[in-house]
């Protein structure tokens, strides 16, 4: 099944302008569960209740309220609100270009896919062709679901690809967080820890290499009571960590240093429809 586009835009590149079509990159893979009436196993309601009238409030009752003091409200109506979202432009309108190793990644957001739209096929492959061999990337704002978003463009497996991120002002500033500059390293402390990072050093990520062990306990779970079994879950054992010299512990880390297994790329993982499968066969 192709994936399915979630929107479209186009990038304005100089006077160069590429109809193009953005699908998401990525998708959340956690269990989701929902809440049940533990004493009849049905699903239960969501209400919005007011605690002053003490009555259920619909959603046609319902109004904006941004709390300028506490418990004072002024209200903003879906008309006012409306009426100040960014232009409903869809250009990808690109302001300059930078070195990605100069972008922190503390800024990115969401990650989409962009592929050309009809008639973009010549202008998106030379753009894609023409960052890739400059190595940069691309800054550009972008109006997305009527909000005005920064973004970044970038090559990436062949194509290109836009993250949304943050602003400036979004991002918190570090200097507020205590990063242990008073703490004073033993002579030779540095130099095992760079050894112990080389000795666990890969040249690539391989992120097959990694999978959400709790969800898949979860979907084990799972399964074994659709199927009616009684079990007893138990996570898995946590060593307590010994507090010993950091010096020690990173000898001791080194001498008892062996190469990760490491996963085929190609290895199967647990189907995880199974799951939802027999469990929507239980409830029929």
């Amino acid at each position: 099944m192709p994936p399915h586009s979630i929107g479209s835009g186009t990038i304005s590149f100089g006077l160069v302008s590429i109809p193009v079509r953005l699908y998401a990159a990525a998708v959340s893979g956690g269990v989701s569960f929902h809440l049940l009436h533990a004493k009849c196993g049905s699903r239960i309601k969501q209400q919005q209740v007011c605690p002053t009238c003490n009555e259920v409030v619909e959603r046609s009752g319902l109004v904006r309220g941004y709390e300028f003091a506490k418990d004072q409200y002024v209200r903003l109506s879906d008309e006012e609100l409306k009426s100040l979202e960014g232009e409903a432009s869809r250009t990808i309108d690109i302001a300059e270009f930078v070195p990605l190793p100069k972008v922190d990644p503390i800024y990115f957001e969401k990650s989409y896919y962009l592929g050309p739209d009809k008639g973009g096929e010549k202008a998106y492959r030379l753009l894609a062709d023409a960052m890739a061999k400059m190595d940069r990337v691309a800054l550009a704002k972008f109006v997305m679901r009527g909000k005005e978003s920064l973004v970044l463009v970038r090559a990436a497996q062949g194509g290109l690809m836009l993250h949304t991120m943050y602003f400036a002002d979004e991002v918190r500033d570090f200097a507020e967080i205590d990063k242990g500059e008073s703490a004073r390293l033993k002579e030779g402390e540095l130099e095992l820890a760079v050894r112990l990072i080389d000795e666990l050093s890969n040249e690539e990520f391989k992120p097959e290499q990694y999978q959400d062990e709790y969800r898949l306990r979860v979907l084990d779970l799972v399964n074994l009571k659709v199927e009616g079994k009684e079990v007893t879950a138990v996570g898995p054992q946590v060593q307590q960590a010994r507090v010993i010299d950091l010096m020690e512990a990173l000898k001791e880390s080194l001498s008892k240093r062996v190469p990760p297994e490491k996963k085929p790329a190609g290895k199967a993982k647990r189907p995880e429809a199974a799951a939802a499968k027999k469990a929507q066969a239980a409830r029929d």
